[in-house]
């Protein structure tokens, strides 16, 4: 396993990270517990988890805890072998203290988190989503509270451009505050809109952990043309949480395959290691019900992209519109 730096945090990071977001149901406690334990003996310790989650049972307000709970439980004995993230800002319940990036909502929710992942300080804390409702100094002065009393070691950002970020760092370097180490983004083969906020992330030390970067498993190959989808798959057991299987789909993810194909190696490995040959790409986040999912995920960390195939790649999945620079093309 091939570590790498997590930002300007210090810290070295699996190049897969686990997530946790199903945990809860469909994956109960116990087997939660050992795919865990199966991660980190494959030498992933990198573990990401939020308040918030609880599987497939999470709605808008749903008090969460859950997958932090079993995180918690996972790593007893083994905390000092990996690295957890977790966040704050999404709906805990229905009070209006019960969200957002108030002082008051995170120096409650920092303690909420350490006592589930029984843990008296988390490796990096992560600002779930923006609030519009509260200022960022406002956001940062308590960061840098949980950061000066140990509970946190690091913190990152999730679901914030380029621009939001940059106000964080400015902020921050105004202040003396900690600068967010890392972004989180919604990012795959097939959804490139913070395509060019990577270029940011790099120029200024911000490790980038996408989620979705299988894109619900529409970039693992289960999904034919003509074919109902598998009955273990997201798209049958939560379909609000996956896209339309049309024909544009389709004539993407076959294009996608057949690169694939070429080099001899899954469309799941091929969808990862696309993901990681991204500026600033440190660990895209996976999350898993199986252990061959954990297994495969590892072995496309050792997939190499052919520089001709990345080209295709942006002509079949493009990326956004980029402004045309008159000066350097």
């Amino acid at each position: 396993m091939q570590y790498r730096n997590l930002g300007t945090s210090g810290l070295l990071v699996s190049p897969i990270c686990l997530g946790t977001m199903t945990f809860g149901a469909p994956v109960a406690e116990a087997d939660a517990i050992r795919l865990t334990h199966a991660a980190m003996d494959l030498g992933i310790n990198f573990i990401d988890t939020a308040n918030v989650y609880e599987g497939y049972a999470r709605f808008i307000g749903s008090a969460g805890g859950v997958a932090e709970e079993i995180v918690g439980k996972a790593l007893l004995g083994r905390r000092d072998k990996a690295i957890v993230a977790t966040k704050v800002c999404a709906p805990v319940g229905p009070g209006p203290q019960d969200r957002g990036l108030s002082a008051t909502h995170i120096l409650r929710e920092v303690d909420r988190s350490l006592r589930r992942l029984q843990t008296d300080y988390i490796d990096l804390y992560i600002i779930h989503w923006p609030d519009r409702e509260v200022p960022p100094e406002t956001t940062l002065a308590a960061i840098e509270q949980t950061v000066r009393s140990g509970k946190v070691r690091s913190f990152g950002i999730s679901n914030h451009s380029a621009w939001q970020m940059c106000e964080f760092h400015w902020l921050a370097d105004r202040n003396g505050w900690p600068k967010a180490v890392s972004s989180q983004i919604p990012f795959s083969l097939l959804r490139r809109e913070f395509q060019y906020d990577l270029d940011f992330c790099r120029k200024h030390g911000i490790g980038v952990t996408p989620y979705q970067a299988l894109q619900g498993g529409l970039l693992t190959g289960k999904y034919r043309r003509g074919q109902p989808p598998p009955s273990d798959s997201r798209a049958a057991e939560k379909p609000d949480w996956i896209w339309k299987l049309d024909d544009p789909l389709f004539d993407k993810l076959e294009a996608a395959e057949s690169l694939a194909r070429e080099i001899g190696v899954p469309m799941s490995q091929y969808a990862l290691a696309w993901t990681l040959t991204q500026p600033a790409i440190t660990s895209p986040i996976v999350g898993v019900k199986r252990l061959d999912q954990i297994q495969d995920a590892v072995a496309a960390a050792a997939v190499q992209i052919p520089v001709e195939h990345l080209k295709q790649l942006d002509m079949t999945c493009p990326p956004p519109w980029r402004q045309h620079d008159p000066i350097r093309g």
